[in-house]
């Protein structure tokens, strides 16, 4: 056997950002905007886990409304995660093209059914030259006398419904429903014909959420994972056609022949579409993505902290050297980095930027929060949701059971390369990011870096020993 040098592999704990000379007066000068992808930017650094115990349309709204973005898992029917993509779009926009319209022969019972499934408050009524009629809202229900009634004996009539021209400006918008005190403002073509939707809400929104993550129709941001075999192709296609932003191919090793060819084909086919492939751990991995068309590529290979695959398969990269290795490929292309797995509280997120990626991907710190749809559960008096691994035992059979159905699952022939667990309740999704996003900021400030551009370029690591990082724990006192 031929002797071999053996690289020393770090990871966030072996290491600590040097403090620099700053000139950096408050964390309000820190500018934390960054690329998820080549094309699609956003305002806080932070994606949301395409796992089935993160994102799902509840997290996906808050992450873009707090300026990140969330990736819907594909742990779903197709039908069920364009659903749920759907929700995003559909969750607030500058004018909304398609709202939601029936017919006036439906009746109560039929439109109190789909309000509930859509989560709506109101639905507009239209002929079949869609032609606007009326407008019916939950509060012209609330005294139905029964669900046979058609929404042409409850609905508030089109006389008397406030609408503007289909080029509305946004402000003269506003002030419109401020003055009638409205919340819906229908758009309305010279022939009477329903041409769109402005709500008050969806103002309100803009206003209290300016960083938001949206498209260029105003709506909320949201990538979709897919898989490398089965469905793939047929699923991202659905998606695509739903308005997804980005589509993140979702493979434990993303450099293999199969996932390489998977993301081929899906370049092929979406050319117009944003695409994350990963996961990977080395240069080479980043840069055989990166040249069949990826527009980011995603880095972590074990480092999560439901995640085995180090210990069962002996593979992997400690994650910031994987994430130092991976940036320094992508960099002369121009593709961002997302680090995902391994960050559990602000400084290792800016520690993982400061290696070059762009953004991070969030997993643990997310599953416990309100919008997370993982079951909440209490021990001991204390909240908890319940978080897996997408390589745990029943995650992979559900996933080998959608890349490759058959009848009789046998589990037997499973090897798990992650567990299931509980994580603590953490409340609102916002408030976890807006704490992240502070010591981000401030991490920063130390590195005397107003950008995450700036933080590249001055970041100095310092190794650390056991020692070094026990002294940068709280020590020698006692529990308050």
């Amino acid at each position: 056997m031929h002797e071999r040098s053996i690289r020393l592999g770090l990871t966030f704990d072996d290491v600590l950002l040097v403090p620099k000379r700053s000139g950096v007066a408050t964390r309000a000068q820190v500018d934390t905007r960054s690329r998820l992808t080549r094309r699609i930017e956003v305002a806080v650094p932070i994606v949301s886990a395409n796992m089935d115990a993160v994102t799902e349309s509840a997290m996906a709204i808050a992450m873009a409304r707090e300026g990140g973005i969330g990736i819907i898992h594909r742990f779903l029917s197709v039908e069920q995660q364009v659903a749920e993509v759907r929700r995003v779009k559909r969750a607030e926009s500058i004018v909304i093209d398609e709202p939601y319209q029936f017919g006036p022969e439906r009746t109560v019972r039929d439109a109190l059914a789909f309000m509930e499934e859509h989560g709506s408050a109101g639905l507009l009524v239209v002929n079949g030259a869609g032609q606007l009629l009326g407008l019916v809202t939950a509060r012209d229900l609330l005294f139905a006398n029964g669900g046979d009634e058609t929404l042409a004996s409850v609905m508030t009539p089109r006389e008397r419904l406030v609408t503007a021209p289909p080029d509305v400006d946004p402000e003269e918008a506003r002030t419109i429903l401020h003055r009638h005190r409205i919340e819906k403002l229908p758009l309305v073509d010279a022939s009477g014909r329903l041409a769109g939707l402005i709500t008050s809400r969806d103002i309100r929104s803009r206003l209290k959420h300016p960083w938001a993550t949206k498209d260029p129709k105003g709506r909320l941001r949201v990538g979709a994972a897919v898989g490398v075999r089965g469905d793939y192709l047929e699923r991202a296609a659905a998606l695509v056609d739903e308005g997804v932003d980005v589509l993140v191919l979702d493979v434990a090793h993303g450099h293999t022949e199969a996932a390489l060819a998977a993301l081929e084909r899906l370049r092929e086919r979406f050319p117009d579409t944003d695409i994350v492939a990963g996961n990977v751990a080395t240069a080479d991995g980043a840069r055989d993505l990166i040249a069949r068309g990826a527009d980011a590529v995603k880095v972590g290979v074990g480092p999560g902290s439901t995640c085995t695959t180090r210990i069962v398969t002996g593979a992997g990269v400690p994650q910031l050297t994987a994430i130092l290795d991976c940036a320094e490929a992508a960099a002369p292309h121009g593709v961002p980095i997302i680090a995902d797995g391994g960050i559990r509280n602000s400084g290792d997120l800016t520690k993982a930027l400061a290696a070059g990626a762009s953004t991070a991907m969030l997993g643990n710190l997310l599953a416990g929060t309100e919008e997370s749809p993982g079951a909440l559960v209490i021990r001991n008096g204390r909240q908890y949701k319940t978080y897996r691994g997408m390589a745990s035992l029943w995650a992979a059979a559900r996933r080998q059971s959608l890349d490759r159905p058959v009848e009789d699952e046998d589990l037997s022939q499973i090897v798990a390369e992650g567990v299931e667990a509980t994580v603590p309740y953490r409340g609102k999704a916002g408030d976890v990011l807006g704490q992240l996003v502070g010591g981000l900021r401030s991490g920063m400030s130390y590195c005397g870096a107003r950008t995450i551009a700036e933080l590249w370029e001055r970041a100095e690591f310092i190794q650390i020993t056991a020692a070094g990082w026990k002294e940068s724990l709280p020590h020698d006192i006692e529990p308050a």
